[in-house]
């Protein structure tokens, strides 16, 4: 006998076969069943005996018996007025469960500063909450149909318009493709690029490793494109595209020089080449005014590709691709057979949130709260532990701290941090060329924790460092 429990509020399939010991049993046998392997997890309300019984056909009171004796075994808890919920398990039950139970209830760092990440708690519920009330009841119907897989109309309207005022990228709503996020672009532009015979592919040196990964999975050839202190340098012969992030180095921090740039620009073009612009993080600038995008120079030659995830959330996977006339086509249909198109109610509400001018006051104060947390970070630096270079400064939600050399390694660092619940980052997997004489360092994310947490995580890490470099 199979029960789905939807109309209890218990959305859950339970099995259960009353050939084995009668129907008491068998309720018995399957709701300890669920309740081992995690499907039923704790605090779970079961349905009153009177409806599970009317559910099953079943007598009130063999509901009844059964969920008194897994509260007699302790699987259930009873409490009058609170109904029957499902009980926590003390831990070495040695049942599946207990494995389960441990992996969800696995606790969370006390101090979260990952690099590459926004304040989650920054999220603006209430501006999308209003821009989603506005836009929802007037769309068309026909929007909620697979559509265009470039993307909804409104959004990609909506981000030329910003793009061009904020960034200066050259963007008519044609060439604009909507992604699951900057990994989704980056594979496939990949992957078109392979398809055609263009499969070498130069990456920044340093730069993240999971985005070499989505390259490399596109069946690309990645080369190492080294930086120097004035950004991406020359791209290694035989590479048919090349990434870079000129606006902030994604590692070092750096805004890539003027002759570079036109370096780039002149390569990209001469050949028929590519140039993909990560404009990851463009909005934060603290300095001076933002850096306009590389592919104002050259819109014919460089792939830009920008996100949200910076600026709201990486989980709405929200990213966009201004592309040269001759890749939008590819890219649309590798996207279509890719997922179909990205949903589309976080386009409409994002789109609205453009268009009323949300958008641009949630980064301005996000840029004004990241900046005073790196002026603070950069203070606390300084004062407590000067021997730790600070780089990335002029932009951005992280730094890299550059350890003396012949010291503290980067291991050092990871583990006492995390040993006083401090997550960090270390820069050995950004390389892909192994240098020995190269500083140890860490990536600190000073835009991941929420505001009050902050200072306890800035305490944290300056106590880190001053532990490691003392030895």
């Amino acid at each position: 006998m199979a029960l789905d429990w939807a109309t209890s509020g218990v959305d859950l399939h339970v099995d259960v076969d009353p050939t084995k010991g009668g129907r008491r049993a068998g309720l018995e046998r399957a709701l300890r069943d669920a309740i081992r392997d995690g499907r039923l997890a704790p605090g779970t309300r079961l349905p009153a005996t009177r409806t599970l019984a009317g559910e099953l056909g079943m007598a009130r009171g063999t509901v009844t018996a059964a969920y008194e004796q897994l509260v007699a075994e302790g699987y259930l808890s009873a409490r009058r007025g609170s109904g029957t919920v499902v009980a926590e398990l003390p831990a070495g039950t040695g049942d599946q469960r207990g494995a389960v139970g441990a992996a969800r209830r696995t606790s969370r760092p006390r101090h979260d500063m990952s690099p590459g990440r926004p304040d989650l708690s920054a999220f603006p519920v209430e501006a999308w909450l209003r821009a989603a009330r506005r836009v929802l009841p007037r769309t068309e119907v026909t929007s909620f149909a697979l559509g265009d897989p470039r993307g909804h109309p409104s959004l990609r309207t909506a981000l030329a318009e910003y793009l061009g005022r904020t960034r200066g990228v050259l963007a008519d709503p044609e060439s604009i493709i909507i992604t699951n996020g900057f990994m989704q672009g980056i594979g496939l532009l990949a992957r078109v690029l392979h398809d055609s015979g263009r499969s070498v592919v130069a990456m920044e040196d340093p730069g993240h490793a999971f985005h070499r990964e989505a390259v490399r999975r596109a069946g690309s050839t990645i080369v190492p494109l080294p930086v120097d202190d004035q950004g991406a340098s020359r791209v290694p012969d035989g590479a048919d595209a090349a990434v870079v992030t000129p606006a902030h180095q994604a590692i070092l921090g750096m805004v890539l020089a003027p002759e570079r740039r036109r370096a780039l620009v002149g390569w990209a073009g001469s050949g028929g080449r590519l140039l993909v612009e990560d404009d990851y993080d463009g909005e934060f600038r603290y300095g001076r005014q933002p850096v306009g995008a590389l592919q104002q120079m050259a819109p014919e030659h460089v792939a830009y590709l920008g996100t949200a995830s910076k600026t709201l959330a990486p989980g709405i996977r929200l990213g966009w691709m201004v592309l040269p006339r001759r890749l939008v086509g590819p890219v649309a249909e590798a996207k279509s057979y890719a997922d179909s198109g990205t949903e589309v109610i976080g386009q409409l509400v994002l789109a609205e949130l453009i268009r009323d001018h949300e958008y641009d006051r949630h980064v301005r104060a996000q840029r004004l709260r990241y900046r005073r947390r790196r002026d603070e970070l950069l203070r606390r630096l300084a004062r407590d532990v000067p021997e730790v270079r600070a780089r990335g400064a002029a932009a951005g939600v992280q730094l890299l701290l550059e350890l003396p050399p012949g010291g503290a390694s980067e291991a050092d660092v990871t583990e006492r941090a995390a040993a006083r619940g401090l997550i960090v980052a270390a820069t050995s997997a950004v390389w892909q060329t192994p240098d020995p004489h190269r500083p140890p360092g860490i990536l600190v994310g000073y835009a991941t924790p929420p505001d009050h947490g902050y200072p306890a995580a800035l305490d944290a890490l300056i106590a880190t460092l001053r532990e490691v470099l003392d030895g």
